[in-house]
């Protein structure tokens, strides 16, 4: 028997990257799962190789109207959710001195606003022994060179964390951070192209990037009971970057 067996789990930017290797750590664990994302041929791909203990629902984390509908999809089919996987967010570049509104509302919009509206509009769905993982980053801790929003953004997912460990006392629902440093998802790739990648490599202790399979596997942990007792905690999978 797996370790989410009879669980319900809700990925958000869950057809790509780190969400599809979760998404697929889940089911193979035996949870079902629903997955969220922008593109809708994208999310039928995913589900297809995830198979029938997958559903996928188009949407933005940024549209509370879009939320509304994943969340009644589930409740419909499901009836309740056990985990929550805020994890849709990728960040893009502008250096200081380059930065437009736009840029800044973009980015808060999906990484904090969007994190925010996953979690709250979950919470009638969720029980005892829910678990809520949000997806920070190493930026959150370090900064990052021309990531001034993304970062900025991520140190604010990481207190989003200990505030809700508080405002949930008594629910037992536990909400924890997993903090990814480079990470070679497909985004990355095409982001960074080889000679970034390379260096990214080169600025991590382990002197490379993380398979998304090895963010997905934490992120297994941080949804079952192997990690019953944690709570407002961030789990670093960033190769050391953070940490030295």
């Amino acid at each position: 028997m797996g370790k989410l067996e009879g669980k319900v789990a809700v990925i958000t930017g869950g057809a790509t990257g780190i969400g599809r290797a979760a998404a697929k750590r889940f089911v193979e664990e035996g949870a079902f799962v629903f997955i969220y994302g922008r593109r809708q041929d994208v999310l039928d791909a995913t589900v297809a190789e995830l198979g029938p203990t997958a559903r996928a629902v188009q949407g933005s984390v940024s549209d509370e109207a879009d939320l509304d509908r994943l969340y009644a999809a589930v409740k419909a089919e499901r009836g309740s959710v056990d985990i929550v996987f805020a994890n849709a967010g990728p960040g893009s570049p502008l250096a200081l001195g380059q930065i437009t509104a736009e840029h800044v509302d973009e980015t808060f919009d999906t990484e904090v606003k969007g994190t925010i509206f996953t979690v709250q509009k979950a919470l009638p769905l969720m029980g005892k022994g829910g678990s809520i993982i949000l997806t920070g980053s190493s930026a959150g801790t370090t900064g990052a060179p021309a990531f001034s929003a993304y970062s900025a953004s991520k140190a604010a997912v990481r207190n989003l964390a200990r505030t809700w460990a508080e405002d949930l006392k008594g629910t037992d629902i536990r909400v924890n951070v997993l903090s990814p440093g480079a990470t070679a998802t497909e985004l990355a790739k095409e982001a960074l192209g080889e000679e970034g990648q390379k260096a990214f490599a080169a600025m991590t202790p382990l002197q490379r990037m993380a398979d998304p399979t090895e963010i997905g596997a934490v992120a297994a942990f941080l949804a079952s009971s192997d990690s019953s007792f944690m709570t407002a905690s961030e789990v670093a999978v960033d190769g050391g970057l953070a940490q030295l």
